[in-house]
């Protein structure tokens, strides 16, 4: 066998290559930046073959730096993978998973607990801290939740739930404030806007479907508090201190409780979609193919309550909810739905779709 490297000068030439910056790649494996251009020469030295073009400012990968990096990456994820269950006296495997904190908190945890005693041998490891770089370059996770409309080149997707959006607020605001009777209405009311998310849902997206003209809904949308993320938004709108705009998924708990209500009969679904992700040569690991599958499974049964809850809504909004112990009606989970009517036939109390 020829002679092989040892561990360090790998993590070196890996950490240089994702990173396209011996400096970035000091700072990650806290070394110094001469420390990295040592471990690559001295590769390059013992392989006879250059790996990087050293440029003015800047290095790329040579021809053979980029066969060699992605056999290198899987080498050493499969050799962390193996050691980490080694380790583990149980046998336990870890998935590392990047979520959406909002999604995290309303959906998956509630539902984790199935998964564990499905598969005790699987340790799912939740990461949520919010970040344009999801990880994968940087090794930290190996699958993750994506919002978006989908295309993936360069991995592995499957599309999970397609949700919608509606404002909802807390009874305590309602019963406080005059009740908007139209969707126009609302910007008497504190909306709950959100910062410069290109993945949330924006009421200038909500108001446009409602058919609100734009120099009605801007003025609103110009002033008041700003939430970085949907779950502290959702967290304002049940201290009642405005109307936020909600996804499904994130708000199904507390809409099912009437902790939230939703406000008006639009059906608005939301352009992007929920899909987990992974790198094309992990899709069929083991523990990424049973969290897979067993998402895709609990993701069914949260789509088809998605889907009838706006159906219920639609029959409301044409004149005619469905009745009591009907088919579809689903008395266990009713949505709680206040100011149904977009044509300003508010009722005068909160009432439930389908429900005498």
């Amino acid at each position: 066998m020829r002679r092989l490297p040892p561990i360090t000068a790998l993590q070196a030439l890996d950490a240089a290559a994702r990173h396209l910056s011996f400096t970035k790649a000091a700072a990650e494996l806290h070394v110094t930046q001469s420390a990295i251009s040592h471990q690559i020469r001295f590769l390059e030295e013992l392989w006879k073959l250059k790996l990087f073009a050293r440029l003015t400012r800047r290095v790329e990968l040579t021809p053979a730096g980029q066969a060699l990096t992605p056999v290198l990456r899987e080498f050493l994820t499969r050799l962390d993978d193996t050691l980490g269950m080694l380790k583990d006296p149980k046998g336990h495997t870890r998935l590392r998973v990047w979520v959406f904190p909002s999604v995290a908190l309303k959906w998956l945890v509630p539902r984790l607990n199935a998964f564990r005693h499905a598969h005790p041998d699987i340790d799912i490891w939740i990461a949520t801290r919010m970040s344009k770089e999801v990880g994968f370059r940087t090794g930290q996770i190996d699958a993750a939740f994506h919002l978006s409309g989908g295309g993936y080149p360069d991995f592995a997707s499957w599309q999970l739930m397609r949700e919608y959006v509606y404002p909802v607020a807390h009874p305590r605001l309602l019963a406080r404030r005059r009740q908007p009777r139209t969707p126009a209405d609302l910007c008497r009311l504190p909306l709950l806007l959100r910062t410069g998310d290109d993945g949330a849902a924006q009421w200038e997206f909500w108001f446009d479907r409602a058919g609100v003209p734009e120099e009605i809904y801007a003025p609103s949308l110009r002033a008041g508090t700003r939430f970085s993320d949907s779950a502290t938004t959702l967290q304002a709108a049940l201290e009642g201190q405005g109307v936020a705009l909600a996804r499904s998924a994130t708000v199904w708990q507390e809409l099912t409780s009437g902790r939230l209500v939703r406000l008006f009969d639009i059906t608005c679904p939301f352009h992007r979609a929920i899909h987990f992700i992974c790198p094309r040569d992990r899709a069929d690991w083991y523990p990424i193919t049973m969290f897979r599958e067993w998402l895709i499974a609990e993701s069914a049964k949260s789509q088809a309550e998605f889907d009838a809850a706006e159906a219920r809504v639609h029959r409301h909004a044409a004149g005619s909810p469905p009745k009591p112990g009907g088919r579809g009606h689903r008395q266990r989970q009713p949505i709680r739905t206040a100011v149904l009517d977009r044509n300003g036939a508010a009722p005068d109390k909160l009432r439930r779709p389908g429900l005498a």
